[in-house]
Parts: structure tokens; sequence; C-alpha cells
């Protein structure tokens, strides 16, 4: 990589682990859906004009129902999972869980579209969810806390928005192969928006959130959705999806720094070692991380 591409992927993720420290902060104020359609409806309004000066708002209208498809499944639903389970749990341990949808990606390839993957990625598949389940056997207390959520259930709505990720992935290289990558985030956004205007108002907060709160949303929206989006496309198109898809090892680690330095939450030896097996298992699974001396086919580009 070039070191604009460099700065660019470190930048990436320090913005998407800042994503799960800014909905720590604001999801008491907002709740889930209220937060959320702010974040997808601030991030359609930033992406939409860029898709029209880049005359590609057709591509848009032509595929709009598969992609409306993908902002329920790569926005809406897993954006409101988070925002829940962080209400119940500290940024990092999110992050990290969010850090296997490399592994759900391949497991719904491998069921779904009949992408066998070889067996060293089926060692790293079963490392990896070996991973998560001790991580989260150690941190699934089931007392609810404070927002009324238990740990148990912020974590197991943490890995249903990993698995919804990876479906979502699976039926983009199905149905939208093709597509410019802008038309997919900026109509993505769009649709998640209409699918969330409904929810959102019947759960809007009665208090009216703090300037602050408003503050901590707009950048959610704006820098983790909007401005995110275009990094990561610049870096698919400089170094590949391949390069760019690296950036999911690089989040936990930002989020347990911002976590730790803005809410005084301390990583711990658990998440550390959690969270090492599961990003262990993920490289293999995906290939990034090969047994010495063998080489295998590389998968197809998603």
């Amino acid at each position: 990589m070039r070191p604009r591409d460099t700065v660019d992927l470190l930048l990436l993720a320090a913005i998407w682990g800042a994503s799960f420290l800014f909905m720590r902060m604001a999801a008491p104020a907002f709740g889930p859906f209220a937060l959320v359609a702010v974040r997808v409806g601030l991030a359609a309004a930033v992406l939409l004009p860029l898709l029209a000066w880049q005359g590609q708002l057709g591509a848009l209208k032509r595929h709009a129902g598969p992609i409306a498809v993908v902002g329920a499944l790569n926005s809406a639903l897993p954006f409101v999972l988070f925002t829940v389970a962080a209400l119940a749990i500290n940024t990092g341990l999110s992050a990290i869980f969010n850090a296997t949808t490399p592994l759900w990606t391949a497991l719904v390839a491998w069921l779904w579209l009949h992408d066998r993957p070889a067996p060293a990625r089926v060692v790293g598949l079963a490392l990896g969810f070996a991973g998560v389940l001790a991580l989260a056997a150690g941190k699934a207390s089931l007392q609810p806390g404070e927002h009324g959520i238990s740990p148990a259930l912020a974590i197991a709505a943490c890995i249903a928005a990993a698995l919804c990720y990876g479906v979502a992935a699976n039926f983009a290289k199905r149905h939208l192969s093709g597509v410019p990558p802008m038309a997919l985030a900026a109509g993505s956004q769009l649709s998640a928006t209409l699918i969330l205007i409904g929810p959102a108002l019947w759960f809007w907060p009665t208090t009216m959130p703090s300037a602050s709160d408003w503050t901590v949303a707009v950048l959610l929206a704006v820098v983790c959705s909007g401005v995110a989006y275009v990094l990561y496309f610049r870096l698919i198109a400089h170094i590949g999806p391949a390069g760019a898809s690296s950036v999911t090892f690089l989040i936990p680690l930002f989020a347990v720094v911002w976590g730790w330095l803005v809410l005084g939450e301390p990583p711990t030896w658990g998440m550390a070692a959690g969270g090492a097996v599961i990003l262990l298992g993920t490289a293999i699974a995906t290939g990034l991380l090969r047994w010495p001396g063998r080489h295998e086919r590389s998968p197809s580009q998603r």
C-alpha cells in the first residue's frame, strides 16, 4: 500500500471504532430506533448528493429493490442491534463481536452459495466461533442492567448483527454484482431511513436529547457513516476489496482505546484473549493467514 492508503486504512479503523463509542454515549438519550434513524438519515443526506454528482442516480433506481434489502440487513437492523447492545456492554466488547462478521460471511457463503472453504479455513471458522463462545460465556450475565438490557441479550444482539452483515454481503454478491459501490452505500442508507422512520417516531424519546447528545448523533451519522463510506470505497478502488477488508482487524483495537480514553472502560485480559482468538480464526477463515507451506486458491471477490 502507498502511504496514503495506509493512512486511509488507519483513519477508517479509528472512525468505525469510534462508532461503537458514539452509540454507547448517545443510546441512553435517544433509544435504539431514534438514534439509528438519525444516523442513517443524515448519512443518506451526505451520500446522495455525492451520488448525484457522480451521475450514478440511475444505478440506484435500477436496483432499488435489492438495495433496499441490503439497507435492511446491512444498516437498519444491525445498527439497531448494536445500539441495543451499547445499553449494556462496553465499547470494546461490542467491537470485538462485530469482528466476527467475516466468519459469518464465510459460513453463510458455505451454507447458502455452496462456496465451500478449504479445510484450513474450516479450522479458522471453528477457532473463531470458539473464541466467540468463550468470550460470551464470561460476560453473559442474565441480570438486566441500568437500561433494562442484560449483558447476555446485548451479546446476542451483537452476534445477530454480525450475522446480518454476513447475510447482506452474500446477498449483495448474488444480486448486486457490478452495481457502483456508492449507489449501494447511498441507497442502503436511504432505504434504512425509510424503514426506520415509523419505529423512530413511535419510540422517539419523551425528553429531548441534550445538545451534546445531538452532537454525538451527528458525528455518528456524518463521520462514521457518510465519511467512512467514502474512505472505504476509496480503499477498495486503490487496494482492492481484500485489502480494504483488513480494517476489520483494526476496529476493535481503536474501539477499546476510545472506550478507555473517553468513558474509562479499561480493557480486560479476558477481552484481549477472546478477541485474539476471534481475530486469529477470522484471519485463517478469510485466507489472510495461511498455513506455512500451503498455497490455497484465493476465493472469489465479493
